[in-house]
């Protein structure tokens, strides 16, 4: 005998998801209108710079391609990469491979900027609560992400994601969720699940916004010229159309 889902497999398999959804888009929307000055990473470049140039690019890079592997697992389906003559256990043993170098780059990336935040005293001054929060957030995701990926893959006998918890994520966007495909996946994918809903929720009140904005204007943004007013400045000739204004 078939049965439905149990109250709490609705709240956090269907009901969060879409609530996350909506607070994740309004919240960008409430936060470019009314703290358009805030939208920025408030950068501490100049407080300290070495840790920096560590951190920041190894966690970047590593965001990029955990986004990249999520996006490929999640949304592509199984039978275009078997239609592309990629087989199951290639798919599976690149998945995981590039999976666990890409978790354990973010999480080194961030580990340094979290160690630079708090050994650093200007750069800690300036981190605020809601700073604090987001790092935990974001630890706490990517933690339980790449846990999940080696206890389930590397220490266990393997987990195909994209017979569960892919269709469950695909089944929210065409808006017949099926949360039973949640309900039967490991607990630490649940577990990472949950926390990275958490997180998106979180995103539009912090600093990561600024990872949706893009500099696309300086594409076509003209030259600034700065010219001169004092006519003994310069060691060079000016060329025809770069005359000193009186």
């Amino acid at each position: 005998m078939h049965h439905g889902p149990t109250t709490w497999q609705t709240l956090l398999w269907v009901v969060l998801p879409y609530l996350v959804l909506v607070v994740f888009v309004l919240g960008h929307v409430w936060r470019y209108r009314y703290d358009k000055f805030g939208w920025t990473t408030r950068s501490s470049q100049l407080y300290e710079n070495r840790l920096l140039r560590i951190g920041s690019p190894v966690f970047h890079f590593g965001v990029l391609l955990v986004l990249l592997g999520h996006i490929g697992g999640l949304i592509v389906p199984k039978s275009w990469t078997e239609a592309a003559g990629i087989t199951e256990h290639t798919y599976h043993v690149t998945a995981v491979a590039l999976g666990t170098a890409a978790g354990v780059c973010t999480l080194g990336g961030l580990a340094v900027l979290v160690y630079r935040r708090r050994t650093v005293g200007p750069v800690f001054s300036a981190t605020t609560r809601n700073d604090k929060a987001m790092y935990l957030s974001l630890t706490t995701t990517i933690a339980l992400g790449l846990s999940a990926t080696v206890v389930a893959n590397l220490v266990g006998g393997g987990y195909d994601y994209r017979s569960t918890i892919s269709p469950w994520f695909c089944s929210l966007f065409v808006l017949h969720p099926d949360p039973a495909l949640m309900s039967g996946a490991p607990v630490l994918f649940q577990l990472h699940t949950i926390s990275a809903l958490l997180l998106f929720a979180f995103w539009p009140f912090t600093r990561l916004v600024h990872m949706l904005t893009a500099p696309v204007g300086y594409l076509w943004r003209p030259y600034i010229v700065y010219r001169s007013r004092e006519p003994g400045l310069g060691t060079r000739a000016p060329r025809h159309g770069w005359e000193r204004v009186g």
